[in-house]
């Protein structure tokens, strides 16, 4: 089978074009048959161009075209010329022309593909994952894949410019605590033995550091054996970065430099930076959750202070257990009906808090179930608080710190869910999270893991706290969040011998334990 090799894509040509012989290559998207013409779409990766069979003009093209179906692959040459008035296609960059194909070649036959080569599909993605061959020539996933690659080459060139050297590390590694399980990978020599995949190249870009390469970056896959989520996936991909000789702001100028090219380059847009910053605390307290999406303004507030000598019980007993009041201010929804607010409370108690607590703001005050346990002070300082008026809905949760404020960041993202407060072209969101705990307490293990990674440097002015209350040691460590999802996260490491070992102490990693997994790189650091 002989066929030319095409002399433009399928989304090259113009109104200059016409008159000249061409030859085009890709694959039937449509075809439509008008008894004595056959009209193609016909499609690649770049667009769509019409090719027109006539058999006036070409006889045994028009001939085989009858054959024609969907995603049959093709090579016409032929003559451009401009479409009749009134035949324009404006929604195609190829639309003033077609082409009057005068030799056509039948490159490969096609079955009726299972589902249509379209954007908009009510496929299940268990058939579209089938015949992913398929699925990729849909024109939203290869702008995807796309897009993959210019941020592959812009994030390259980026580091290159500032000095970065791109080191690739080992893919069959030592197992060592990172989060996740591990995939593991039987060696054949040494038999009861195991390999492990890489969750991140994290001792690997230390000993680089070590070695002297201050600056260095990799593309890398990575792998966690984990249930599957929209945001964590057993096999993906990270931009992978560590500096030497470094504190906190100049890694964060670095990674605003990349995200302010990103964004100016990809999406066309300019973003402010410095990108704002909220502690850890900051977040929870505000948000609900240490990934914020702050594409809408919904910010609660801790009420404390307005029931500390409060007598309804509830609350009198969080106060002195240490635990919180939270607040949330939802303007406007003071019409909510109570099988609404019931809805709301069973979202809420899926989640583990043991009910909601709701308010309406009628005039000058407030109407509720709880109003008769509150004092008048009380609630006017509770709408002063969270600066309620009339005709707004109030929220309130207490409980255990953490879990009480993570349950009503998930209603304020349920509320803003419901009122539309963000979509898909909403200004995009980001900023940082610092000063994250650097152990978190397991009830049930009774023991404290690492927020982060066992290699995050503490706050040196908390490494008082770290062998008498390791709850209260905050951590050199920053996650970047970009509409309510982490896109990136780091941490100042560990470079002192002592300090790691004590670290792993407080771990429960015995001297043992760290000798056998950590060995290499506690030499290192000697």
């Amino acid at each position: 089978m002989h066929y030319k090799t095409r002399t433009h894509t399928c989304a090259e040509l113009r109104e200059n074009n016409i008159g000249e012989s061409v030859v085009l290559n890709g694959w039937v998207n449509t075809r439509r048959d008008l008894g004595g013409l056959i009209f193609i779409d016909l499609r690649d990766r770049y667009g769509i161009t019409q090719v027109v069979f006539e058999p006036g003009f070409d006889k045994k093209a028009h001939a085989n075209a009858a054959i024609l179906r969907n995603e049959f692959v093709i090579s016409i040459e032929g003559t451009v010329r401009k479409r009749p008035e009134g035949t324009e296609n404006q929604a195609l960059d190829t639309g003033i022309v077609d082409v009057m194909v005068n030799k056509l070649v039948i490159l490969n036959e096609a079955k009726t593909p299972p589902f249509p080569i379209q954007d908009k599909l009510d496929t299940s993605e268990d058939i579209r994952l089938k015949y992913r061959y398929l699925d990729l020539r849909r024109p939203a996933l290869q702008k995807n894949l796309i897009l993959r690659h210019k941020m592959y080459q812009i994030t390259r060139k980026y580091f290159d410019d500032n000095n970065f050297i791109e080191v690739e590390t080992p893919i069959l590694m030592k197992s060592t605590p990172e989060g996740a399980r591990d995939y593991l990978v039987p060696s054949r020599l040494h038999k009861g033995k195991f390999y492990a995949l890489p969750q991140s190249p994290q001792t690997y870009k230390q000993l680089l550091m070590v070695s002297g390469l201050d600056r260095y970056f990799q593309i890398v896959k990575c792998f966690r054996d984990e249930d599957l989520r929209a945001d964590r996936q057993p096999e993906f991909t990270q931009i992978d970065v560590e500096m030497s000789f470094v504190d906190q702001e100049n890694i964060f100028q670095i990674v605003e430099g990349l995200m302010k090219i990103l964004f100016r380059d990809i999406w066309n847009r300019n973003l402010q930076i410095p990108i704002p910053r909220l502690t850890f605390d900051e977040a929870m307290e505000k948000y609900g959750s240490d990934k914020p999406d702050l594409r809408f303004n919904l910010e609660m507030i801790t009420l404390n202070s307005v029931f500390k000598n409060t007598s309804f019980k509830v609350f009198q007993d969080q106060i002195k257990n240490d635990g919180i009041i939270t607040g949330l201010l939802v303007p406007g929804c003071g019409n909510y009906t109570r099988n609404q607010l019931d809805v709301l409370t069973d979202f809420v108690k899926k989640l583990g808090a043991g009910g909601l607590i709701w308010m309406r703001v009628k005039g000058n005050g407030v109407e509720a179930p709880v109003a008769k346990f509150l004092t008048d002070i009380e609630k006017n300082n509770l709408i002063n608080t969270l600066g309620a008026k009339d005709g707004d809905l109030l929220f309130i949760i207490s409980g255990p710190k953490i879990k009480a404020l993570s349950v009503m960041g998930n209603l304020r993202l349920e509320m803003a869910k419901r009122l539309n407060l963000f979509n898909a072209d909403s200004e995009p969101k980001l900023l940082w999270i610092t000063d994250f705990p650097l152990f978190e307490w397991d009830e049930q293990t009774k023991r404290y893991y690492a927020m982060h990674h066992p290699f995050t440097s503490p706050r040196i002015e908390d490494l008082i706290y770290i062998d008498s209350e390791p709850g209260k040691v905050r951590a050199r460590a920053y996650d970047l969040v970009l509409n309510g999802n982490e896109i990136a996260g780091g941490s100042i490491r560990i470079h002192n011998a002592e300090l790691q070992s004590k670290m792993f102490k407080t771990l429960g990693i015995s001297d043992e334990e760290a000798e056998y997994k950590f060995g290499f790189l506690m030499n290192a650091f000697k």
